[in-house]
């Protein structure tokens, strides 16, 4: 039955990630991969909140399953992004690399704790 939820939850990420890039593409141009960027900042803002929000250690194993591994797995892309950051170094662009990088970790924390600090004023 595990297998069940992760295998839904991870088609439902996969489907949203690709709403996500497709809808960047279109509003966004250049060769900056601001739908890997976005998807990975909201992913870290709504695991943080989610895990608050669903209760923390009390969320049911075949929902942590099935949220946090299958949609938020599937719908960051953390291998992505450490494929991309390689790309921009390689072609040396590392005023690119170090800004996406930076950009990707700073936030991406800030936004798990923003997550948290959400998810823990909706548990009041």
């Amino acid at each position: 039955m595990k297998y069940l939820y992760l295998a839904l939850g991870g088609g439902i990420g996969a489907i949203l990630r690709y709403l996500v890039t497709l809808t960047s593409v279109r509003l966004f141009s250049g060769g900056f991969p601001i739908g890997t960027l976005i998807v990975n900042l909201l992913g870290s803002f709504l695991i943080g909140f989610s895990f608050v929000f669903f209760g923390r250690e009390q969320i049911a194993v075949n929902f942590r399953i099935f949220l946090f591994i299958g949609i938020f797995g599937s719908f960051t892309t953390f291998s992505t992004y450490m494929f991309e950051s390689i790309h921009f170094l390689k072609n040396g662009d590392y005023k690119l690399a170090f800004y996406y990088i930076a950009v990707s970790n700073i936030l991406g924390l800030i936004l798990v704790y923003l997550g948290i600090l959400l998810g823990e004023f909706f548990e009041r």
